[in-house]
């Protein structure tokens, strides 16, 4: 296996703060309805909801194409039974996964009173020769 890319984001959590307070549809355009049940959950709040738009900006930069030919709602953010984030690709971004081989995304996610960050790291089968 083979690292395809590595990509950050941070963001300050006041900008989805006030993304989401101006814009009733932003939610909408920016996750799918799994996330938005995640956040229901977890009573929307915003660092949950900063930290999952940190994840799809990282994962974006990781692919190499920034956010070019897919919509960020082709990028979902779930959690596992024990809370780890993991990553579902869909539609142009899920057949680009394919045509490259992609393994595994690996994210991580983090967050403090007036940040959130995440990474991610993309792993693709074959050997070092392939591209």
């Amino acid at each position: 296996m083979n690292i395809l890319g590595i990509g950050v984001d941070i963001i300050e959590i006041y900008r989805i703060k006030n993304a989401v307070n101006r814009n009733n549809k932003f939610l909408g355009r920016v996750f799918t309805k799994e996330e938005i049940d995640y956040f229901e959950s977890k009573n929307f709040k915003i660092e949950t909801i900063a930290g999952n738009f940190a994840a799809k900006e990282a994962v974006s930069k990781a692919f190499g194409t920034g956010i070019r030919n897919f919509r960020l709602t082709d990028i979902e953010i779930l959690r596992n039974d024990l809370g780890k984030p993991y990553v579902k690709l869909y539609n142009n971004l899920y057949e680009l996964s394919e045509k490259l081989k992609i393994t595994e995304i690996m994210i991580s996610i983090s967050h403090c009173k007036e940040y959130a960050v995440a990474n991610a790291i993309i792993l693709k089968g074959g050997n070092d020769f392939e591209s």
